[in-house]
């Protein structure tokens, strides 16, 4: 029995208080651990525990406008006054993906894990079995960029890839991030990464009564306070402000605002399709989200590749070039390559060129061009065999997975992939690897050329020397003349790596342009201007079509 002198006890109490050098605008605390997540008014997020203790902070650089945890509390989605999203890795506040599915300011995150396991018709728990590891080896990391001539400088960082397999848990259970932004418009994206549909209130019929469900009103100048999705995500609730005005009045008139309910507003909105579809859903994500990150090895893996052989090639024209400049001072009509081949011939070496070998270029230097050029192109062959090409032919295996999945849009209307443009994607994939393979015998033939060119040169200047030259690799004479005729002033390894603003025939040698010609017959191919792209070029082609692709992916319009 309680009496007045009873002690009492207050419902709440204070556990810890903490002062923080900017003013606090939003808090979120993380769903799996004792974790919270605070925006500041100077847009810096601070992670803390609930003892205060802070782990990290970071500053995106531009106005947060809000926050929002994923459900396993391993990421967190940060909305900015861009439109840009950005999710940010909860152990150290790395940035692991940013997305641009707004233009205005994003004020709402909502992101929600389906609650229930997906079951087949015979209540047997339907899971989505990924079968790519069943016929490769796991995906191909981005390549990191050794040095040249000495140590490492670490193009990319392991930890960089740290996103692939961050995501990897959300793929067990299904998850929507949806956003709202101040101009009324709802994206959603399915794990926070790949969008699946876009819907702007204003666009929304509202009935106006229970009574005349005929009538209809709609938002005029309405922002998005507030959204909030189910936990079963067939529901979700919208808070928003604005003007509610009926739907048969002009345009003119809805703009003026006369007429229409000005207030806060609460809309519930249907999004059973989720619930429906989200076995389709996941898949498809699944594979768009692997097929975005193997896109990015390839890219990644082209900007390694240009800078090495573009160091490469550097080091080799800063050391040929000072034969111009002899040729120049001795005053003779003719170009390193001619003064080459007359010495290749047999012809009296000129002064220039004696000069050059003996002096300029030397033994050593010979051996130093040589590690660097055929060192790079042996690093890019590498690259291409354990990233480039891997990457390319599970894009390949992905998109003919998605294709079998392009007949939905014919089964259930609102969802599904294109089938015009799933066709066009996978071509492209295909004309991908058509276009590795050529790349890859033009670079064996070019390392090839540059190697017996090397093994010329170094009997050359044994031999001015005067020096014994049995111990020296044997060399082709015609291989040199290919070289100093095709290659020692021109680069078929860059201009396959750089895409080319006008396509144009692109010289390669009988054999390997049989082979790709087989290769895109064996493929059933349509393409027919092939030989005119570059490898880069060709890479660009298959990226658009993929963004295209999945860009007409939408739930709702």
């Amino acid at each position: 029995m309680e009496t007045d002198e009873a002690p009492r006890v207050l419902p709440f109490q204070l556990q810890f208080d903490k002062p923080v050098a900017s003013q606090i605008k939003i808090a979120e605390w993380n769903p799996e651990k004792d974790l919270l997540a605070m925006v500041t008014e100077d847009s810096k997020i601070l992670l803390h525990r609930f003892n205060w203790q802070r782990l990290w902070t970071i500053s995106p650089g531009r106005c947060i406008t809000s926050l929002c945890w994923r459900p396993d509390g391993k990421a967190l989605a940060v909305g900015l006054e861009d439109g840009t999203i950005s999710l940010h890795d909860v152990e150290n506040g790395k940035l692991l993906r940013s997305l641009k599915s707004h233009t205005v300011a994003v004020v709402s995150l909502n992101w929600e894990e389906d609650g229930q396991l997906i079951r087949d018709d015979s209540n047997e728990i339907s899971t989505y079995e990924d079968r790519t590891s069943r016929f490769f080896p796991p995906a191909p990391r981005v390549p990191r960029m050794p040095g040249l001539v000495s140590g490492d400088t670490g193009f990319m960082d392991d930890s960089e890839d740290s996103y692939r397999e961050l995501s990897k848990s959300s793929y067990h259970r299904f998850n929507i991030l949806c956003s709202g932004d101040k101009d009324g418009s709802i994206c959603f994206s399915i794990f926070g990464i790949f969008p699946i549909g876009k819907i702007n209130i204003h666009k929304l019929p509202i009935p106006s009564s229970l009574v005349d469900k005929q009538a209809s009103n709609r938002f005029v100048n309405a922002s998005i306070l507030k959204v909030a999705l189910s936990k079963d995500l067939c529901h979700m609730i919208v808070m928003c402000s604005g003007e509610l005005n009926e739907d048969d009045l002009e345009s003119t008139e809805r703009q003026t605002g006369g007429h229409g309910i000005h207030g806060l507003h609460c809309l519930l909105l249907d999004t059973s399709i989720f619930w429906k579809r989200k076995y389709e859903l996941h898949q498809v994500a699944q594979q768009a989200s692997n097929i975005e990150d193997l896109i990015e090895v390839i890219r990644a893996s082209f900007s390694v590749m240009c800078k090495q052989w573009s160091d490469a090639m550097h080091i080799f024209h800063e050391k040929f070039d000072s034969l111009s400049k002899l040729i120049v001072d001795h005053a003779l009509d003719s170009s390193p390559q001619e003064e080459l081949l007359s010495l290749l011939g047999g012809a009296r070496t000129s002064p220039p060129v004696h000069q050059f070998l003996v002096n300029s270029l030397g033994e050593a230097g010979v051996k130093r061009v040589s590690k660097v050029v055929c060192g790079a192109g042996k690093e890019l062959q590498h690259i291409v065999l354990d990233h480039l090409q891997p990457a390319a032919e599970m894009i390949g295996f992905r998109m003919g997975e998605l294709r079998g999945l392009s007949r939905w849009r014919a089964r259930f209307q609102v969802i599904g992939l294109d089938e015009k443009l799933i066709n066009n994607a996978t071509e492209k994939s295909g004309m991908l690897l058509v276009q590795v393979e050529r790349f890859m015998r033009v670079l064996s033939s070019v390392v090839q050329q540059f190697s017996n060119f090397f093994n010329w040169l170094l009997k050359c200047i044994k031999l001015l020397m005067q020096e014994p030259s049995d111990q020296l690799l044997s060399y082709n004479s015609e291989l040199v003349v290919i070289f100093l005729k095709f290659l020692y002033d021109q680069d078929p390894i860059r201009a396959l790596l750089e895409p080319s603003e006008v396509d144009r025939d692109i010289e390669i040698d009988m054999d390997t342009m049989q082979r790709v010609r087989e290769l895109v017959d064996f493929g059933g191919f349509s393409d027919c201007e092939y030989l005119r792209r570059t490898l880069a070029k060709e890479f660009q082609q298959m990226e658009s079509r993929h963004a295209l692709l999945f860009l007409y992916f939408f739930l709702f319009h």
